[in-house]
Order: C-alpha cells, then structure tokens, then sequence
C-alpha cells in the first residue's frame, strides 16, 4: 500500500524523500551525522508536487459576486515532476514524518535544479 496515497501537496510545494549524504568524503575521510545535516543543499526524489501557482481566470470583475459563477482556480503548473532527482536549499524545507519515513516539503524557489530520467523532445533542443 502507497503512504503517500491520501498525501495532497497544497500550491507551488514538493513534497522530497531525502536521499541518505554519503558520510565519507572524497578524500576518505568520515563524517558526523551533525555535518552532514548543516550542507545548505541536499538531495531527495520528488514524491509528490503541487497543482503549481494561481492565477487568476479570464472574467468580467463582476462575475465574482454572482451566485452562480462557477469559477475554477487555473494554476501555472510547476517545472518538477514526481520522480525527478531534486538539489534543493535544505534551509528552505520543513521536515515531516509519514509512517515512519522522512520527508521534506519545499517550495519550487528552493529547488535548483533537477535531475530527470527523460527529458522531453522540446527541451532537448535547446
């Protein structure tokens, strides 16, 4: 059964499972835990991702006050997608716990960038 099933991600948030930092350095030596949770940039899979940013729908000003206006949000989707490889500002998260696993929320102005198994035909270009 998925954990995270019943998990909605609210706006322009990510929802990260961190990936475990090496606790060896390059030159092999072997780091406290304390360290390794200051580095200001970790990594994580993207779990999860918000609807992205509003904005506001194309109407009359008026429209707003009518009973029946049936107005929609309409949201500018977010650059991540689940599963890609994120480098984000470990200052800017908020750490959680679901079923027992560590995650971290982040909005997508703290991710610097990620790293994406495919990418699609129009960016490649580029």
């Amino acid at each position: 059964m998925d954990p995270l099933k019943n998990i909605v991600v609210i706006g322009d948030r990510v929802l990260i499972k961190p990936l475990e930092a090496s606790n060896k350095t390059d030159s092999g030596l072997y780091l406290p835990p304390s360290v390794r949770e200051r580095d200001s940039v970790h990594t994580g899979i993207v779990m999860r991702v918000g609807p992205g940013y509003p904005v506001p729908s194309s109407q009359e000003p008026d429209e707003l006050f009518r009973e029946d206006s049936g107005s929609r949000v309409n949201y500018v989707p977010l650059q991540v997608h689940e599963g890609d490889e994120a480098l984000y500002l470990h200052a800017n998260s908020t750490e959680i716990e679901i079923n027992g696993e560590k995650y971290v929320i982040v909005g997508q102005n703290a991710i610097l960038l990620v790293i994406r198994s495919e990418i699609p035909d129009s960016v490649e270009g580029l």
